[in-house]
């Protein structure tokens, strides 16, 4: 298995975030990933990472920290995550999660949330893998 570098995310990195979210949903990414990413970038209280292989962007994690939102502490959220469909199955998503996790622990932070599709079984397996259990959140939507 070939050497796995997690680093923090750049601006330039947007193309091959967007290029690995149009890999997952076999389809045109429908996000604007500059935006998304140049935030995250320059943000550096937040851990948001990328995992590259002989120098390839194969993953990304993007996460923030927020304090008294939804009633809560200080506290990290796992907003955006992704691998390359070709690279699945390698420890990508585990070391970016180890990454983030690492990072928060540094920072004090206790708690970490994220927010899965209940149909997103990939999803979820992952996040149960890597330790993540079911909030006292239930998330509430309104269509307008």
């Amino acid at each position: 298995m070939a050497k796995i570098l997690i680093r923090k995310m750049r601006k330039d990195d947007a193309d091959e975030v967007s290029r690995i979210d149009a890999a997952i949903t076999k389809s045109p990414s429908r996000i604007d990933f500059k935006p998304i990413v140049a935030e995250a970038a320059k943000r550096n209280s937040n851990a948001s990472l990328v995992a590259e292989i002989r120098d390839k962007v194969v993953g990304f994690m993007i996460s923030i920290i927020t304090a008294g939102i939804f009633g809560t502490e200080k506290v990290a959220w796992i907003s955006m995550f992704g691998v390359d469909p070709k690279y699945m199955g390698q420890e990508i998503g585990k070391s970016l999660a180890k990454g983030i996790f690492d990072y928060y622990k540094e920072k004090g932070v206790k708690k970490i949330y994220t927010s899965v599709r209940w149909d997103s079984t990939d999803l979820l397996s992952f996040f149960k893998a890597v330790g993540f259990e079911r909030s006292n959140f239930i998330n509430l939507r309104k269509d307008l």
